[in-house]
């Protein structure tokens, strides 16, 4: 396989994952109150408000600004200092417009500019690296979202047919 071939194949998995793991936040984010998007369990506890901000940030810190060279300034402690007062559906457009735009720049990013080297929250890293980081982050997030909707709401949230498969509303990818 070509260099370019396993950039392509690279960015278009992380860019399916980061879809579907996104599908999977807005259907939660849909059973819930504003109350329980804001919800805590203890001081020490995000909410998913919280990890909405939270992801959007880090998408925008390290592949629309890290990888693209937009400039932003990410105010991390904000994101977790939060305590309601944005409304969800705000907060959710924020996270989709955020997935929107490292996507489209993903979709540009060829062999050179993962191989490339960044600087990224202080860390030393390539393309490839950032590009992983993103989607493990987003996927350990994501997992967190789920957890707390099925404890506030008692949903079922399979994302799994009886055959193990994604059903295609959920990205039907591995």
């Amino acid at each position: 396989m070509g260099l370019e071939l396993l950039a392509t194949e690279l960015t278009r998995y992380a860019a399916a994952k980061i879809r579907q793991n996104l599908t999977q936040i807005v259907r939660c984010v849909r059973l819930l109150s504003a109350e329980q998007v804001w919800h805590r369990a203890s001081e020490h506890s995000n909410s998913i408000g919280n990890l909405l901000l939270h992801l959007a940030g880090n998408l925008r810190q390290w592949i629309v600004a890290g990888l693209g060279g937009e400039a932003f300034a990410r105010d991390r402690p904000s994101e977790f200092a939060a305590r309601g007062g944005i409304p969800v559906a705000e907060l959710s457009a924020e996270l989709e417009q955020a997935v929107d735009d490292a996507l489209a720049l993903l979709a540009q990013l060829d062999a050179a500019g993962l191989a490339a080297g960044y600087t990224i929250q202080g860390y030393d890293v390539s393309g490839v690296v950032a590009t992983c980081h993103v989607v493990e982050h987003f996927s350990w997030h994501t997992g967190q979202i789920v957890y707390m909707t099925k404890l506030l709401t008692g949903a079922e949230l399979t994302v799994y047919d009886s055959a193990g498969h994604k059903p295609s509303e959920l990205g039907g990818f591995p």
